[in-house]
């Protein structure tokens, strides 16, 4: 029996040339060439290892722009105050036609911009401090009326405000109320890393949900300049994976590419789609090309691409593959063992 298996196997392979073959010896060169290349790719196209973006920093570095966003959070005059759903009632959202995906979902995720970054705050660190809860008080029994000229008049001094010695803005004098009271607080406040706890507090043992920090410094001037420094803004076209990672999210091309586009970049744009809609224009392309993708086996059109215009021909070019086929035909298939 076991002659019989080594004649079939001798005739099976027959005219077959053979060679000596170290595949312990492939594996290692493979991974040494793969890793090698990992490296140095990993070198020139890995995302930057940046530190954590903090409240605590932004107050740091940029107090003025801090109390500026801060200011406006009072006024109402920051995008998160006027944003809309999920957020608030303020705006209406993104919308094309009868398409309004945020007005149906509606708010779900309530952000008073005044309260939740500013007075709220401030009203916890009121309890031990004497003049900043005078100032709370005086600043809430004020009118509508009364607190926006505050507010008004103290925007436009800080377009001229300096950085003192302790890291304090320096305003010109006039009539704010107690408004640079308020503000001075929170920025004290958020110096000390205490405000970054507050908003990161969302009743949990673990805070993982950042997306109050992150509104409160998105209506700041900091993201985007961060943004702008690692090419990450809306025209300039870059992506970056999460810190230290390769290759990036090289997918989200499909993505960006459209708001570098037209309509996507004219405030007039084409059959309601236009700049102020983007977003929910993108969404839409991408979820159709996603949907067609998807479909393609059913498509009577989008099927038959491959067979008239059959690029993967090119990997079989020539009759090497008619010879092929004969060579494996010609073969005379190995006998069955018989049993002993």
């Amino acid at each position: 029996m076991a002659t019989d298996i080594v004649d079939a196997h001798d005739r099976y392979y027959r005219g077959v040339r053979t060679v000596p073959y170290d595949i312990v010896k492939e594996l290692v060169i493979a991974l040494g060439v793969v890793t090698a290349l990992v490296l140095a790719l990993s070198f020139v196209f890995s995302s930057p290892d940046l530190p954590p973006l903090t409240i605590r920093g932004w107050a740091a570095t940029d107090p003025v722009d801090f109390v500026t966003t801060a200011t406006g959070e009072l006024s109402g005059s920051t995008t998160t105050g006027g944003y809309g759903p999920p957020y608030n009632t303020a705006g209406s959202g993104q919308s094309w036609g009868p398409l309004a995906p945020v007005q149906w979902a509606g708010v779900h995720q309530p952000v008073d911009a005044a309260n939740l970054f500013v007075l709220s705050p401030l009203q916890t660190a009121s309890a031990s401090d004497a003049n900043l809860a005078s100032a709370l008080s005086a600043y809430s029994s004020a009118s509508d009326k009364q607190q926006s000229a505050w507010l008004d008049a103290y925007t436009a001094a800080l377009s001229k405000a300096t950085v003192g010695s302790s890291n304090q803005v320096i305003v010109a004098s006039g009539d704010y109320g107690p408004v640079p009271e308020l503000t001075g607080s929170l920025l004290r406040l958020a110096q000390s890393g205490a405000l970054d706890g507050q908003l990161q507090d969302a009743g949990h043992f673990y805070n993982t949900d950042y997306t109050r920090s992150l509104l409160f410094m998105g209506d700041g001037g900091v993201l985007s300049s961060l943004a702008s420094n690692q090419h990450l803004l809306g025209n300039q076209w870059g992506m970056m994976s999460e810190t230290g990672s390769y290759p990036g999210q090289s997918w989200l091309w499909l993505y960006t590419f459209w708001y570098q586009v037209w309509p996507f970049t004219s405030d007039k744009g084409f059959l309601g789609l236009n700049s102020a809609n983007a977003d929910l224009g993108v969404v839409l392309i991408m979820g159709l090309l996603t949907t067609l993708l998807a479909l393609v086996p059913f498509i009577p059109v989008l099927r038959d691409i491959p067979r008239w215009v059959p690029v993967h021909r090119l990997i079989w070019r020539g009759d090497h593959w008619k010879e092929r086929l004969d060579a494996s035909a010609s073969v005379t298939p190995a006998p069955a063992a018989r049993a002993s």
